[in-house]
């Protein structure tokens, strides 16, 4: 591995899910990694692996804190992005979305590094078009109990392009559709780590709704892709732009399939759906094939195999 001791990157929420992987491709690359996170959601195990190379530091603090440091770029992914854990603390999750993102634009002003947002397609709410394309404002209760999460995200945005019409930053902005793989929480409850988790412990398979609900589902390694394809795209390029996979299955399809592939004796049953659930989300990406030369390239099938080999792995910790 070459190392390219010019650049340092920070990533913020760097032991998280996301993050984590990341993280992973950054040093590999050879950069000066810095990993930021305050432990809320991200777990230490997750970037463990990596506190001994020489290239990469993990620094515990809170987002809602300003930071001063030197980088050449930033990816901002600190937030709780499942339900469960931003709906615990909702007004923290709206300080972190929102503060997070005038410290880290405030830092990119400062040491005039390029900085990328990781928001969501949850800024769209329960949409009104479909699939949902970037010029969409989409459809979002201010106030429900998903609010703290999605117009946080949305104020990020917001934040994001006036520091850039303003300040000159150099932003990039993309929106993220359900994502998935190793290093999911176990009990983060979104519905692809409820559902293995359920089935590897052979207990009844959940579904909020009828299950005809519909989600598109893209694997971490082909995310993680899209993200590092924006940031270094060129500078007249940046964003909004959906990074997912278009392929859409409906939440009980997805339960079937993993129930074939866990060999799982679990039954399906039905709840009801939680306020402001949207009913269908999938991207259209056609500006990231334009922009990014960009497309998932693992299947369901695949990439849930992969990640149901990683629940396996870490099951006696949660039984």
């Amino acid at each position: 591995m070459k190392y390219h001791s010019n650049k340092r990157v920070l990533v913020t929420g760097g032991a998280g899910f996301l993050g984590s992987h990341l993280c992973d491709r950054m040093v590999d690359k050879g950069y000066e990694v810095l990993c930021l996170d305050n432990f809320f959601t991200g777990n230490k195990k997750n970037i463990q692996h990596l506190l001994l190379k020489p290239n990469f530091e993990l620094i515990r603090h809170d987002l809602t804190q300003p930071l001063f440091l030197e980088v050449d770029e930033i990816y901002n992914l600190a937030c709780p992005a499942s339900p469960i854990h931003y709906q615990h603390n909702p007004v923290k999750t709206v300080k972190t979305s929102v503060l997070g993102a005038i410290h880290m634009l405030g830092l990119a002003k400062r040491v005039n590094a390029k900085i990328l947002q990781a928001s969501t397609s949850e800024i769209y709410g329960n949409p009104e078009i479909h699939p949902q394309k970037e010029n969409y404002w989409g459809n979002v209760n201010t106030i429900g109990p998903r609010s703290c999460y999605d117009e946080g995200k949305r104020c990020a945005e917001t934040l994001f392009f006036d520091y850039h019409r303003q300040n000159r930053v150099n932003i990039r902005v993309v929106r993220i559709f359900n994502t998935y793989g190793p290093r999911m929480h176990p009990n983060d409850g979104r519905v692809v780590s409820n559902f293995i988790v359920q089935a590897l412990l052979n207990r009844d398979i959940t579904i909020y709704g009828d299950g005809t609900q519909t989600r598109s589902f893209c694997y971490v390694d082909d995310l993680v892709d899209g993200m590092i394809r924006m940031m270094d795209g060129p500078d007249e390029f940046i964003g909004p732009v959906n990074l997912g996979n278009p392929n859409e299955f409906t939440i009980l399809q997805l339960a079937e399939k993993v129930i074939e592939l866990t060999g799982a004796k679990s039954k399906v049953v039905f709840m009801d759906l939680p306020v402001d659930d949207p009913l269908q989300r999938q991207p259209d990406i056609h500006l990231a094939k334009e922009k990014l030369d960009w497309q998932p390239r693992i299947q369901l099938e695949n990439g849930l195999q992969k990640t149901i080999d990683y629940f396996k792995s870490i099951l006696s910790e949660f039984r």
